[in-house]
């Protein structure tokens, strides 16, 4: 029996009971609230739909989860968290670090009709990037700060970009004495240590059961580019439950685009209790 929390999370929905749960998952560094807008307007134009915002492990309110953190707790918590709900999920949403934890999850989802891997890949490799980056950049900087611009100038002297450094300070929280960071950069690490060494190619090259599996590249960054977005491409053409799209934007697609974001998923979510 697990003795962890059950995650942090929050209900968008139009009605008491919608008919199906789309499940959307943030990247590294983030909370659930950074897809309130989407699911807000996803569930506008498909009250047949509700969303469910998890905090996965060791972010935002999901505090004290045990080790291991890796790729296979996160969707092991998510199931948890369907069951203490009872709200299971016909669909998930997974950006970047997210989007490993999402297709993760549909090899053991037995409800799951959908995946959306929002600029992430299934690959495996070496630590690399930004997020990886950032770790470096936060050990560096003090354990407090006396405000969050304190937090956002010594970001931006570590070379972090503003906008990035705004976003980042939304993780520190106000105690007694400063300004500290909610998440533990050890767990974060150990998180993104097992998100370079998972391979979920399996996940994409043959969707478990009847999913459908829909994968969006953001085109204005370099996450899913090179053979990983060819090898994509070609199961897109010959599979008839794999789906490509790309939209403009940056990494960030939930704030840089989200309008595009929102229109694919309203479009393609089936009809609540259809196939699809």
């Amino acid at each position: 029996m697990r003795g962890d929390p059950v995650l942090s999370h929050t209900v968008v929905a139009e009605s008491d009971e919608p008919g199906e749960w789309l499940y959307i998952l943030h990247g590294i560094y983030g909370a659930g609230r950074n897809w309130a807008t989407v699911a807000r307007r996803v569930t506008e134009s498909r009250p047949d739909w509700g969303a469910v915002l998890a905090d996965l492990r060791q972010h935002s309110g999901s505090q004290g989860f045990a080790p291991p953190h890796t790729v296979a707790a996160a969707a092991a918590d998510l199931g948890e968290l369907e069951k203490a709900t009872g709200r299971r999920a016909a669909a998930v949403l997974g950006h970047s670090f997210g989007g490993k934890v999402a297709l993760q999850w549909s090899l053991d989802a037995a409800s799951m009709r959908q995946v959306w891997l929002i600029d992430s890949t299934p690959q495996a490799g070496e630590p690399t990037g930004s997020a990886w980056l950032m770790l470096d950049v936060l050990r560096s900087l003090p354990a407090v700060f006396n405000s969050r611009d304190e937090a956002i100038e010594a970001l931006g002297r570590g070379g972090v970009d503003f906008r990035v450094a705004q976003w980042m300070a939304t993780n520190l929280e106000r105690r007694d004495d400063g300004f500290h960071w909610r998440f533990d950069l050890a767990a974060i690490e150990s998180l993104l240590r097992d998100f370079f060494r998972t391979d979920l190619w399996r996940a994409v090259e043959d969707p478990p059961g009847e999913v459908r599996l829909h994968i969006v590249k953001a085109i204005e960054s370099s996450v899913l580019s090179g053979e990983p977005l060819d090898r994509i491409e070609r199961l897109a053409r010959a599979r008839d439950r794999v789906f490509l799209h790309r939209l403009e934007g940056g990494h960030w697609l939930n704030a840089d685009n989200p309008r595009a974001v929102i229109d694919l998923l309203v479009r393609f979510l089936p009809v609540a209790g259809m196939a699809g």
